[in-house]
């Protein structure tokens, strides 16, 4: 069946695979996201240096900081995933083993941030 789009109309598509302008925008989103809460982040670090851990339970326990600290994890864990996703899928030839690497991945970056949420609730719930 011949195709009746226009070259642009074609142009303008996500590619063979259908979604590497969604995976590439994706990418840069959580990039983007990444900036502020890594400063937060890092700025907190500086501020809770040497600080007892009844002080820094005290300060993960506050609703502002878990919603950041889970944002926190769960972006970087994604933009981590993305880019992984990318390297496996450019540089390993096999296809079998593409597709293990990429599950693998995933099911690391999943077990990882609920892992890392459960702990942060457990904390800041006084658990």
């Amino acid at each position: 069946m011949a195709d009746l789009r226009s070259p642009l109309a074609r142009a303008r598509g996500l590619g063979s695979a259908k979604d590497g302008t969604h995976h590439w925008w994706l990418q840069r989103l959580t990039a983007l996201a990444l900036i502020p809460l890594a400063v937060w982040f890092a700025a907190s670090l500086v501020m809770l240096s040497g600080a007892e851990w009844e002080r820094v339970g005290d300060w993960i326990e506050g609703p502002f900081v878990m919603t950041f600290l889970i944002l926190f994890i769960v972006i970087g864990l994604w933009h981590g995933q993305l880019g992984l996703q990318v390297v496996i899928e450019d540089y390993v030839a096999n296809e079998g083993l593409r597709l293990a690497g990429n599950v693998l991945v995933k099911f690391i970056a999943v077990v990882a941030g609920v892992g890392a949420v459960l702990s942060i609730c457990k904390i800041g719930f006084g658990g």
